[in-house]
């Protein structure tokens, strides 16, 4: 029988490969960067030559650190960073320019004419989603618009598009499968989240072929399989969602009301509604995964830049030396003697939608040191997550118990207490927090019979360490003010074209 999955998850600064037990715990894991390349203000893109090696050679990594044959993997389980553009040639493979990562701004004035035509509407009531230069769509339109000879091209069916897990599961296969995930095409601004279809006039409106995109599939299903010269043997790939979606099902957030909070590259606060979707004013309304013949939509708070923002310390003000001591940097005074950072380098996400905003720092005064900047920096995760939780509340009228959270910062307990005094509500982190690849191994497994249903998964789900609140409400209410203050005063910045 076999012993494991492997999940691939390809993330926004790097590609992991982790292998699950039955149990849920990690058996080996190995990751790598890759590089990001900037090439104007607001504007971030990647090779898709380097997503794809470095994330196959992390899976025979894994494998080999493990010393797991291949034999003894149920199946494979894929999880991407989501709404990131790749279009390339059907028949040689080779991507048509570098894909835009769902940071960049590049196709904000696309939407300024969605906007301006007054279609914004019909957008958010298909899709559930906001038009902004976040989602794939208008980055597809923006290609399609600036490369000569693409659109003919894709129009006769040679050009194809994929988010990151379609293009990967395309390589993988070797060209044999052309498909996405339900929770991937939700994030599109071309999908239909009530027909679940592509949208015909959505479609039309943004000139892109119908023939380009993926086939739409459960996120647990066999999708295909892997050439055998791959990774040795011939696996089924039986699991795929967005890195979002996936950490919630790796949350266990199989309830309606269950919450989950992912810091990464940026913040991903998700509450799962059940089986219809809730429309917000400021949110995302999405599919959370296919599974079992039905859907489950979540409401959606993204913040662009969380993690990313130790980064910027590291290769930016050149603060830190490696990303895992800003705990120790920011940990060295006892709070940020009154600056505020708010990193909006390609603009702000939810609540605000400001693809003009830029990253301010507020309050220095001259006895501000580094130590200062590096803790207000950590803080602007949590005050991020402040926002989105204060609009899913008023949107969805659920008033949280606790939220759980996953991803790097979260192994930070410092600011994980702070997390919790800023919300008011307990915040749990899991033993597994690798959860996003976990959910991914969750779907493919339960596609081919590794895990028998969602009360089996459930039933893995263990706590490492609950956080409470210690701060007093008026000193926390007095801060967000302050924050909110500060938010302020980066919105509008950059020019607009």
């Amino acid at each position: 029988m076999s012993k494991y999955i492997l999940a691939l998850d390809q993330g926004t600064t790097s590609s992991r490969a982790i292998v699950f037990g039955h149990d849920g715990r990690m058996v080996s894991t190995a990751q790598r960067e890759f590089p990001q390349l900037l090439p104007a203000p607001g504007h971030v893109e990647h090779d898709p030559e380097a997503i794809w090696s470095s994330q196959i050679a992390v899976a025979r990594e894994a494998l080999a650190s493990g010393a797991i044959a291949a034999a003894d993997l149920a199946a494979i389980g894929v999880t991407n960073q989501r709404e990131t553009t790749i279009l390339w040639d059907r028949h040689t493979g080779r991507a048509v320019a570098n894909a835009i990562v769902w940071q960049s701004r590049v196709s904000a004035p696309i939407c300024e004419r969605l906007k301006a035509d007054g279609l914004e509407d019909l957008f958010r009531q298909r899709t559930g989603l906001v038009v902004d230069a976040y989602f794939s769509g208008t980055k597809i339109a923006h290609l399609l618009e600036t490369i000569e000879g693409v659109r003919g091209r894709a129009k006769a069916g040679d050009v194809l598009f994929g988010t990151v897990d379609t293009y990967l599961i395309w390589r993988l296969t070797g060209g044999a499968r052309h498909v996405t995930d339900y929770s991937n095409a939700s994030r599109t601004l071309l999908f239909n989240i009530h027909t679940l279809d592509w949208d015909d006039e959505l479609l039309r409106i943004l000139r892109i072929p119908r023939r380009m995109l993926p086939e739409v599939r459960s996120s647990s299903e066999v999708l295909g399989h892997t050439l055998p010269d791959l990774l040795g043997e011939r696996l089924a790939i039986a699991g795929d969602a967005g890195d979002q979606q996936a950490a919630t099902f790796g949350q266990a957030c199989f309830a309606s009301g269950e919450a989950k909070n992912t810091y990464g590259t940026g913040c991903f606060l998700l509450l799962n509604t059940g089986d219809q979707p809730v429309r917000s004013n400021n949110l995302l309304t999405t599919i959370g995964w296919g599974l079992s013949g039905k859907i489950t939509y979540c409401l959606e708070g993204s913040v662009f830049v969380a993690g990313a923002v130790v980064q910027w310390l590291r290769d930016g003000l050149r603060a830190i030396r490696s990303s895992a001591e800003v705990e120790q940097l920011a940990g060295s005074v006892p709070d940020t003697d009154g600056v505020y950072f708010v990193p909006a380098f390609v603009g702000l996400g939810a609540p605000y939608w400001d693809p003009y905003a830029r990253g301010v720092i507020v309050g220095l005064t001259r006895g501000t040191r580094v130590e200062h900047i590096a803790r207000a920096a950590v803080e602007s995760m949590a005050w991020q997550t402040r926002d989105l939780l204060e609009a899913m509340t008023q949107d969805a009228g659920i008033e949280l118990a606790a939220l759980k959270v996953d991803g790097g910062a979260a192994v930070n307990n410092a600011l994980m207490q702070f997390q919790a005094d800023v919300l008011g509500i307990g915040v749990r982190r899991p033993v597994v927090p690798e959860t996003t690849a976990l959910g991914a191994a969750y779907l493919a497994g339960l596609a081919v019979g590794f895990w028998h249903d969602v009360h089996d998964v459930a039933r893995n789900w263990a706590l490492d360490r609950e956080f409470t609140p210690r701060m007093e409400v008026s000193d926390r209410e007095a801060r967000y003010r302050r924050w909110r203050r500060a938010v302020e005063r980066s919105r509008d910045w950059a020019e607009h074209d």
